[in-house]
């Protein structure tokens, strides 16, 4: 497969999570390759996902591609297991704030060192984060595209994750309820926890005022952490995207909205990591 198009190299930025608990309860996740820059020459490499994916885990797996001829050899992965799972990875300073990080230069060093595979990845760069004038830009309601494993899901014989596309519920420019948050109009299930949410235009955009540009848009907005339900007493209530299939002991209905954490705040947990632990 070659791999030229900004939608084919979406595929390959995320990395399927999977997790197993003390009680022996497997889970699924969502987690992508972020790319910061330090400066002109340097950039640190994390896998970023939720918090509330990789905690209560007693051990975790990360799957990714391998590389064969500078090209994903599709169907062949390599899965590395984390036995010292919680506390390899680092949350944002803010417990509200579900977003953890985990370095992954040293990780794809020692898969490399130790079994002789190269991976083949691309990463979400931080040069793909709307800056303030594109955040202006942005309409009350803007396509979204996101990349994750739903319930799972994915396409078992070539490793590829699956894409699904909504349209913001609020506007990503506004704080929702005051946290850095934004609300999606999109079918969010479980395993699609810590997927990266793109505004990602094929061909021409229009902004908010009517101008109308040719050419693509790709931009890194955020990352997907909840979705609401409705529950059995006709409450809405948010709760963080499920990593793992069980009997629910209180009816409830998924209404289709999800909660997206602001891109920024992968940014601030980076940041918070490299003051903590040095890059």
């Amino acid at each position: 497969m070659q791999v030229d198009s900004l939608a084919e190299n979406l595929f390959f930025t995320t990395v399927r999570i999977d997790t197993l608990t003390h009680s022996g309860a497997s889970g699924s996740g969502t987690g992508f390759l972020y790319a910061h820059r330090i400066d002109e020459e340097r950039h640190a490499l994390f896998v970023v996902t939720n918090k509330h994916v990789v905690s209560g885990g007693q051990c975790g797996s990360l799957t990714f591609h391998q590389k064969k001829d500078d090209r994903p050899h599709l169907g062949h992965g390599f899965r590395v297991d984390i036995q010292d799972w919680p506390q390899a990875w680092f949350g944002h300073t803010s417990t509200d704030i579900d977003i953890a990080v985990l370095p992954f230069i040293p990780l794809e060093a020692h898969i490399k060192q130790t079994s002789n595979v190269e991976l083949f990845y691309r990463c979400v760069d931080s040069s793909m984060l709307p800056n303030q004038d594109q955040l202006l830009q942005f309409d009350a309601i803007e396509s979204v595209t996101f990349i994750g494993y739903p319930n799972g899901i994915w396409d078992k014989t070539n490793l590829l994750p699956v894409a699904r596309r909504g349209t913001t519920a609020s506007p990503i420019a506004v704080d929702f309820e005051g946290s850095p948050r934004f609300v999606i109009d999109a079918s969010v299930f479980g395993g699609s926890s810590g997927s990266p949410v793109f505004v990602f235009n094929q061909g021409m955009f229009t902004d908010k005022r009517g101008n109308t540009s040719v050419g693509s848009r790709l931009l890194f907005v955020g990352v997907v952490a909840a979705v609401f339900f409705r529950t059995e007493l006709n409450q809405i209530v948010a709760v963080p995207v499920p990593t793992q299939s069980q009997p629910m002991a209180q009816q409830r209905e998924m209404i289709d909205l999800g909660i997206v954490f602001k891109a920024r705040t992968v940014v601030e947990t980076v940041e918070a990591f490299i003051r903590a632990r040095g890059i």
